[in-house]
C-alpha cells in the first residue's frame, strides 16, 4: 500500500509540473557504482553448553560491513531547477561469512542549479529490503525484512557532451528502520548521466 501511495504521489507531481512548464521538460537517467556502509544487526546462535537443552542462546551483534553495488535513478525535470526522482540501488557483500544484500527504492523532489557544473540536492522517501543468508564460518541465522527508508543527499554533475554528464560524486545519508530501530548509513555513488 505504501508503494502505491508513493507511485501515485510521483505521478501527480509530474502531471502537475508538466502542465505548467511543457517547454522545459527534460529527463535524466543516471547509472553507476555505489558504496554503502550499513549498520546491520546480525543474529547468531551460540553453541549450547554441555547439559543445556535447546533452544540455544542467540546473540545479536551490530556490524558495519563494506557493501559494493549499483545505483540507478531517473529524474523528470519539470523546471530547469526542480525535478522528481525515482532512485533504485542494490548493495551486496559478506558479514561474518554470510552473504548480505540491501536494496533501496526511493522517490522524491530534487533541486538543481543548471550550468556546465551542476550541483543538486534531494530528499527521498521509500523502502528498503535486507537479506542476510546463512554463514559458512559461524552459525548466522538467515533473515529477510523490508522497512521504511529515506535519504537526504547532494551531488554534482559535470557536462562533458551535449547529452552526457559525469557524476564524480553523490553522497547520501541513508536512513532505514529495520527491527524497530533506526540505522544511519552513508551511501556514496559515481557514474554517468544521460539527458533526453
Amino acid at each position: 500500500m505504501r508503494k502505491l501511495c508513493v507511485i501515485l504521489a510521483v505521478f501527480a507531481c509530474s502531471t502537475f509540473f508538466a502542465g505548467s512548464a511543457r517547454a522545459q521538460d527534460t529527463v535524466e537517467v543516471f547509472g553507476g557504482y555505489s558504496y554503502l556502509r550499513p549498520s546491520l544487526a546480525v543474529q547468531a546462535t551460540i553453541v549450547c553448553p554441555v547439559g543445556t537443552l535447546p533452544p540455544c542462546p542467540v546473540t545479536t551483534t551490530d556490524t558495519h560491513p563494506n557493501l559494493n553495488g549499483w545505483e540507478f535513478s531517473g529524474v523528470y525535470n519539470a523546471y530547469k531547477w526542480l525535478g522528481v526522482v525515482a532512485d533504485f540501488s542494490g548493495h551486496h557483500g559478506t558479514v561474518d561469512g554470510a552473504s548480505t544484500h540491501l536494496n533501496a527504492y526511493l522517490f522524491g523532489p530534487q533541486v538543481r542549479f543548471p550550468g556546465r557544473v551542476s550541483p543538486f540536492a534531494h530528499l527521498l522517501l521509500g523502502g528498503a529490503h535486507e537479506t542476510v543468508a546463512s554463514s559458512t564460518t559461524i552459525p548466522v541465522i538467515p533473515s529477510s525484512a523490508s522497512a521504511f527508508a529515506a535519504a537526504v543527499g547532494a551531488g554534482i554533475d559535470i557536462h562533458v557532451a551535449p547529452l552526457v554528464s559525469f557524476r564524480p560524486i553523490q553522497i547520501d545519508y541513508l536512513i532505514t528502520r529495520f527491527g524497530s530501530s533506526t540505522q544511519n548509513q552513508p551511501r556514496v555513488s559515481a557514474g554517468v548521466v544521460f539527458h533526453f
